[in-house]
């Protein structure tokens, strides 16, 4: 048992950051896709010996956390509601604070359809291929590269849009 939880901690320490930056990139919210991950690895858990002997263990976790991200946008009741209060500290490690461009990147993708997001994410964010794309989202391979085409259409417009108007302030 104890050789099993160490091959576990180790897998969760090399893989969690990249699941969680997925997460946060899927779902469009920080907090959101700490739940995610953390629900992800507790079910990864419980199967574990079984998910060992799987080709690839981090690319069935990862469809894990996308189908969690992905699904958590098309069933709103199963999320928290959000609330307008600040917390009482800011988090300095967060990844996207100080990036202009980045801010502008995130608040366009989460403008996107959750699905052509999920495509946007794993394909040029994960550098994932058409066909791992698709597997991943259950899909065939032309859904993913017209939600994928027409994600990167609409994150063009709204990064545009975006510039226009702080040049026209």
């Amino acid at each position: 048992m104890a050789e099993r939880d160490r091959e576990y901690v180790e897998f969760v320490e090399a893989t969690s950051a990249s699941l969680r930056r997925t997460a946060f990139l899927v779902c469009g919210d920080r907090h959101r896709a700490d739940d995610i991950v953390q629900d992800a690895l507790y079910k990864l858990y419980l199967s574990w010996p079984k998910v060992q002997r799987v080709a690839n263990p981090f690319a069935y976790v990862r469809r894990m956390v996308v189908n969690a991200a992905y699904d958590g946008g098309r069933r709103p009741w199963r999320r928290e509601v959000s609330i307008a209060e600040l917390p009482d500290r800011v988090d300095r490690h967060d990844f996207v604070s100080g990036h202009a461009e980045r801010d502008e990147v995130l608040d366009a993708l989460r403008g996107l359809a959750p699905r052509q997001r999920a495509c946007v994410v794993l394909r040029y964010y994960e550098d994932l291929s058409v066909e791992q794309t698709a597997e991943i989202l259950g899909c065939s391979a032309g859904t993913v590269k017209s939600q994928a085409a027409r994600g990167l259409d609409t994150l063009r417009q709204a990064i545009d849009k975006t510039r226009r108007t702080s040049r026209a302030q």
